[in-house]
């Protein structure tokens, strides 16, 4: 894959900015308000790890935050937190350009919901819920051994 400037221009563009930074301390601003030659050596980086087939380990490292999920809630309870993990701002970089250039090539089976566009949660409920529906009707015994679902 030949990694070129303006794929990694757009990735930059794409980042949204007041975000924590992930464990290299580096933040989107860093790099959007860089200097040009950045991207550069961005480019040279990028393609030198494609040539050679090796990401750092640090590309991989990330800190998880718990971060709350109603601030009306019980700020006490565990429940009521959910982990966020902060990765480096480089590593999201590469990614971004990866799934530009190769991102028509992944593809996902259709059972699978999360982390896709346009799919969500409310698509596998959906689906849980009908199989549900299905069994019931039937008064099919599922594995749990019970005869009705919810």
């Amino acid at each position: 894959m030949l990694v070129i400037v303006e794929n990694i221009e757009q990735a930059v563009n794409k980042l949204s900015i007041k975000k924590a930074a992930g464990i290299d301390g580096i933040t989107f601003e860093h790099i959007l308000y860089s200097h040009p030659c950045l991207i550069v050596h961005l480019k040279l980086l990028f393609h030198m790890m494609l040539l050679h087939g090796y990401v750092p380990n640090n590309f991989g490292l990330g800190i998880v935050v718990p971060m709350l999920k109603d601030k009306n809630g019980d700020q006490t309870s565990t429940d009521n937190y959910r982990p966020v993990t902060l990765s480096p701002t480089i590593s999201k970089i590469f990614e971004s350009v990866l799934l530009m250039n190769y991102g028509n090539y992944l593809y996902s089976d259709d059972r699978q919901f999360g982390f896709k566009k346009t799919i969500g949660c409310r698509n596998a409920i959906f689906v849980v819920r009908n199989v549900i529906n299905y069994f019931n009707e039937r008064g099919i015994v599922n594995f749990y051994g019970f005869i009705r679902c919810i």
